[in-house]
């Protein structure tokens, strides 16, 4: 199969749905104030066609690049939209930068004009951005925005007149991805519009993808897993893809949603676990799922109050994910398929099938791709997805993809017989004890898994021993600050490190676990914005207090 040649480009896509179902629902948008606003196909493309009349009005530079700041909305997609019918390339900007990264992304990519969409100062990081943009660059504020001293969006479409969009090449540069940045600066990721929509080509030879499909958009569309996932599979197929509207109303907005593709990262699967655990545990789950008569029930109720009742299809990506947690999943109903892929390829490389997941990897390479394991044990791979290069940097293009084509992606891992890719780990994750042993740390800490342990890392640099940080579930820190003895919680996390040690080698087993009292946030630096851990903030975090921990010559040392 290949793309549609009526549906080219992304923005193809949306005139495409405007002209065929003008009147079907697209983009449905909650607000705080309680209301809820649908948008449908046509109205889209008006008010795309409207924003790109007054981006021509301005008359800037051809080929602009246009930036986008603001958590995902129905309006942040629809500004893409309008940025590309304007003949520009969108610089999407994580909503959780600090102020001096945003300044360095907005420089970088010598963005010319900047849509502010939906940012509070609470959970993001507005209060410290606000004060790092150019004072000359011009602002469009979308709905929901923080400021409202500049042109806003719906006020721009009621006063401007519709233009005919322009259509891009597909070869075009559409969009520059900043990577993000687990260490240094990150670097533009260039990606034309045939590299975006190669996604939606390969995934409807894996998945029977339709316009009746729902989606839940909250994952950060700065980032290529939410824009591949959802924002461009939504264009391609036509369905209906909701928002959310706050963390505090995210079961709320899940449940009006309904969806039946659901897309996730580790940590958000971990919450959900750990928050069925806490109301339901795992003794009592047990219990009931041996029960004939009530376990499809309990199942059921489970999955409906997870408002995933109505899933066929859910992937998680971005970080390996515990084989248990898979695993669990599955036994309620819901087979979850581990995905691969990255920045550079627009997240399209590997995937688990429906039907033939194989958990501990993650799946085979997807239609039109090519992978290898390189010398060294690094996977190499070459996908139509790939991208065009890095923004003004053509010394990290040419280190990071090979003469024939392949992108040297930074992970180790294994092709077994099926032809499934395991990923081990990362090159640069690699530690030497004292010992001058190496420590590979992701298969070590996907073997701990603990159900009050939200998020772990394996440190120990320089050390004798490698040893396990782990952050316990906010609902577990809440009982032990509270009083609640810890006792038989520190006797569960010695059991699981005497079971995880059983599988390690000699030099790889764990001298103990810290039970560390530090959050690790988007907000303190030490997780990235798709919540995988910055190793090493991480670990100059706690490097100081290591000899202390090795000198208490304990199992389980508590920060607290």
């Amino acid at each position: 199969m290949a793309v549609d040649p009526r549906k080219q480009t992304s923005l193809h896509c949306l005139y495409y749905w405007a002209e065929t179902t003008p009147d079907k629902v697209y983009l449905t948008q909650p607000f705080s104030d309680g209301r809820v606003e649908d948008i449908t196909w046509k109205e889209a493309a008006d008010q795309v066609s409207r924003i790109a009349a007054h981006l021509n009005s301005l008359d800037l530079p051809e080929r602009s690049n246009i930036a986008i700041l603001g958590k995902n909305s129905a309006h942040w997609i629809l500004a893409d939209l309008a940025i590309w019918a304007a003949g520009h390339a969108s610089v999407p900007l994580y909503p959780t930068l600090n102020g001096d990264t945003a300044a360095y992304v907005l420089e970088h990519s010598e963005a010319r004009l900047m849509f502010l969409g939906k940012l509070d100062g609470t959970a993001d990081g507005w209060n410290d951005i606000k004060d790092h943009i150019p004072e000359e660059l011009p602002i469009i504020s979308l709905p929901m925005s923080p400021r409202d001293d500049t042109p806003k969006w719906l006020d721009l479409v009621a006063e401007t007149q519709p233009t005919e969009p322009k259509l891009p090449d597909p070869d075009s540069l559409a969009t520059l991805v900043y990577t993000s940045g687990s260490t240094g600066q990150p670097k533009g990721v260039m990606h034309s519009f045939r590299t975006m929509i190669s996604v939606a080509d390969g995934l409807q030879q894996l998945f029977p993808v339709s316009g009746e499909e729902r989606m839940l958009s909250y994952l950060p569309l700065a980032h290529v897993a939410e824009r591949a996932a959802v924002e461009t599979q939504s264009l391609y197929y036509g369905f209906h893809l909701y928002f959310a509207n706050s963390l505090d109303t995210f079961q709320e907005d899940l449940q009006r949603a309904r969806p039946t593709l659901f897309f996730s990262v580790p940590r958000l699967w971990m919450k959900f676990y750990l928050g069925v655990n806490a109301k339901l545990p795992p003794k009592k789950q047990k219990l009931l799922f041996n029960i004939p008569v009530v376990r499809s029930l309990v199942k059921k109720k489970v999955l409906k109050q997870l408002g995933l009742d109505h899933c066929r299809a859910a992937l998680t990506g971005a970080a390996p994910l515990s084989a248990d947690i898979i695993a669990w999943y599955r036994n309620l109903g819901l087979e979850l398929l581990e995905v691969y892929g990255m920045s550079e390829n627009f997240g399209y490389s590997h995937a688990n099938r429906p039907g033939q997941a194989k958990v501990g990897t993650v799946g085979n390479a997807n239609p039109g791709v090519e992978h290898r394991i390189a010398e060294g044990g690094e996977v190499q791979v070459k996908s139509p997805g790939q991208m065009l290069g890095y923004y003004k940097n053509e010394e990290k293009t040419r280190e990071d993809v090979t003469d024939d084509g392949f992108l040297k992606t930074g992970d180790m891992g294994e092709i077994d017989s099926d032809g499934c890719l395991r990923i081990t780990g990362r090159v640069k994750d690699l530690f030497k004890t004292s010992k001058g042993k190496y420590v590979v740390p992701v298969p070590i800490e996907s073997r701990f898994n603990h159900p009050k342990a939200e998020v772990v890392c394996v440190a120990g640099a320089n050390q004798p021993q490698p040893c396990l940080m782990v952050l316990l579930s906010e609902e577990a820190r809440d009982e032990l600050l509270s009083g609640r003895d810890r006792g038989e919680l520190e006797q569960e996390l010695a059991r699981e490190l005497d079971a995880v040690n059983a599988q390690c080698e000699a030099h790889e087993k764990l001298a103990f676990v810290v039970v560390v009292k530090e959050p690790w946030t988007m907000e303190n630096g030490m997780l990235t914005p798709t919540m995988k851990i910055k190793r090493n903030v991480i670990e100059d975090f706690y490097n100081r207090k290591m000899d202390e921990w090795f000198g208490q010559k304990k199992k389980v040392v508590w920060e607290f």
